[in-house]
């Protein structure tokens, strides 16, 4: 299991299906110990089981990433078991339902941007204190061609995806002299497991209609673990605060 990431401390949230478990597995396939973060058990669980049938060195935690309490045992349980925190991969995330700014409930408004914003701050606050001490560090966001427009999805998935785009870019700026690199990628369509519960006749998805004709082909997981990858890989040392398109071109039309 030796390989460029030989011995690293990583955590990846959303581990369980789809990007997170790609590059879960990527990362241990290059030599990573890895903290496997998902809501789903049954996911996290299996992705462990499947990095140290084949030789590596997993964990996994079990929780709500908007919960303080969650976020801390991340934390915790990588530095313990794996000496420190190298990378950190916020992967976690949740789509809306597509609705118009009219249309969103505090609910759903609160939870997604909880999960795809609030949780990805939460763990990086956490991972920065043991980032300083090594004086290295790098963070990968999984942000969304939502978070580069305004017609790829509804309102509360929109913001979510640009205040992501922020932080990351804030994150570069604030800590690059302390040997620390914030990136992001922007996956277009990909074959994933999350299921968007649009009314198709109300307003935000009947608006948005149009824009995705031009969404390119659908990627696999696989494909949006190697941009992962690249960016929090030595290869990329002076690649800082970049978005990066992951999406057939969606972003050039």
């Amino acid at each position: 299991m030796a390989g460029q990431f030989d011995g690293r401390g990583v955590i990846v949230t959303g581990a369980g299906s789809g990007i997170g478990r790609a590059a879960a597995l990527a990362f241990a396939a290059q030599g990573a110990r890895v903290l496997a973060a998902d809501l789903d058990a049954k996911g996290a669980d299996g992705v462990v089981r499947e990095i140290e049938g084949a030789g590596g060195v997993a964990a996994a935690v079990v929780g709500d990433l908007g919960e303080q309490s969650v976020v801390d045992e991340v934390v915790r349980t990588a530095v313990e078991r794996f000496g420190g925190v190298d990378v950190l991969v916020n992967n976690a995330g949740i789509m809306d339902r597509m609705s118009a700014v009219a249309d969103v409930t505090d609910a759903e408004w609160e939870r997604v941007l909880r999960v795809n914003l609030t949780a990805p701050f939460l763990l990086t606050r956490a991972v920065l204190p043991h980032m300083l001490a090594a004086g290295r560090g790098t963070i990968v966001n999984t942000a969304s061609e939502a978070g580069l427009r305004g017609s790829a999805a509804g309102a509360a998935y929109t913001a979510s995806k640009h205040g992501l785009v922020g932080l990351t870019k804030s994150l570069a700026v604030m800590y690059r002299r302390q040997g620390i690199r914030a990136n992001a990628i922007a996956p277009g369509g990909t074959a994933t497991g999350i299921v968007v519960d649009a009314d198709r006749t109300a307003h935000g998805p009947a608006a948005l209609g149009p824009h995705f004709v031009n969404l390119g082909r659908v990627a696999r997981p696989e494909e949006q673990a190697a941009a992962i990858m690249f960016l929090a890989s030595d290869a990329a040392s002076d690649i800082n605060g970049v978005i990066l398109p992951v999406d057939d071109g969606w972003s050039a039309v």
